[in-house]
């Protein structure tokens, strides 16, 4: 019996600092005059103002939307950092999972900044350690699943990346932005991460789609009950028809 309590105790000591889980989220600040949108209101489309931006502080925006309209995370608190391109840092923790979630507001003016960030940690470059509650946080490079959410800037602009070789990258990725799997393509590949979820044509990236492509990463399930979860929530909040959803969402690569 003492053998068994034994191993009990070292299982459990062993389960308290295994190292939780981890989501970055980067998030291009909608922006009316540096991005290549049709515009949106003001106060929606400045890209230099988290508190009202449409990919933030807007309803279904990231920070907006996991903070108020969701029961599953919890605001931890705001992470000052030195990279100016960033305007606001938070940190949430899932309340019932050993999962942490850092999102990060990029200046909608640099959008190009934030594109080559995302594909960075997607090549699992740039890793972010981050303290909270005795544990080490693991972000960036370093991450489980990261996510990108804005426009696409892959439309305006190209990016020239020195990729290192990830040919054991287990990252998956979530990219939430129009005609995203056609423009994404090339640069992912290189990274060597993992598509879960893309889209084939035009999208509003809104948080709900993020949160409930999340909720299915969670529960390990596939990719096509990942597009089933993007597609049903979309046409719930954009009432764009289910067929038009199912078109929109896609995982992996295209087949010929």
């Amino acid at each position: 019996m003492k053998f068994y309590l034994a191993i009990i105790a070292i299982l459990l000591a062993f389960k308290s600092y295994a190292t939780p889980r981890t989501i970055h989220v980067f998030v291009a600040l909608c922006d009316n005059e540096f991005q290549g949108i049709v515009p949106v209101p003001g106060k929606l489309g400045n890209g230099k103002d988290t508190r009202s931006n449409l990919y933030w502080g807007a309803a279904y925006g990231v920070k907006s939307f996991l903070k108020y309209k969701t029961t599953d995370w919890k605001l931890v608190r705001k992470i000052e950092t030195t990279d100016h391109n960033i305007l606001e840092r938070i940190l949430f923790k899932h309340v019932s999972k050993d999962l942490y979630l850092l999102a990060d507001a990029y200046d909608g003016e640099k959008i190009k900044n934030c594109t080559v960030d995302f594909l960075k940690a997607s090549n699992t470059q740039n890793k972010i350690e981050i303290k909270e509650e005795g544990f080490i946080l693991n972000f960036g490079g370093s991450s489980n699943l990261i996510a990108y959410i804005g426009h696409d800037g892959l439309m305006d602009f190209d990016v020239n990346i020195d990729y290192i070789e990830a040919n054991n990258n287990s990252i998956d990725v979530i990219i939430l932005a129009c005609y995203s799997r056609e423009y994404f393509t090339p640069q992912i590949k290189k990274t060597k991460a993992n598509p879960i979820l893309w889209t084939t044509h035009l999208m509003a990236p809104e948080a709900y789609t993020l949160k409930k492509v999340i909720d299915g990463w969670i529960n390990n399930e596939s990719g096509k009950q990942i597009e089933e979860r993007a597609a049903q929530v979309y046409h719930k909040y954009q009432k764009c028809g289910i067929n038009g959803a199912r078109n929109l969402f896609t995982t992996g690569y295209k087949t010929n």
